[in-house]
């Protein structure tokens, strides 16, 4: 699925912009991506219907590493 991208424009803390932009620099990203992921990670935060992405990968993970366990105990 392809994400539509629409245009805003907001008001928001110069010192906190300021740290998106260092942020965005730091690891040679746009500034609107950067942007994104904070916005992204804020509605995954307040949502209650799913679990955070990060908090998936770590479970999938741990799923992995421990398989042969899982099994083990299984038997």
């Amino acid at each position: 699925m392809v994400a539509t991208k629409e245009s805003f424009s907001g008001h928001a803390d110069s010192e906190l912009l300021a740290s998106l932009r260092e942020i965005a620099d730091n690891e040679g990203r746009e500034f609107q991506y950067v942007l994104e992921d904070a916005i992204r990670a804020f509605v995954e935060s307040h949502s209650e219907t799913k679990p955070r992405a990060y908090v998936m990968e770590h479970f999938r993970a741990s799923v992995e590493k421990n398989r042969k366990l899982g099994e083990l105990l299984a038997q």
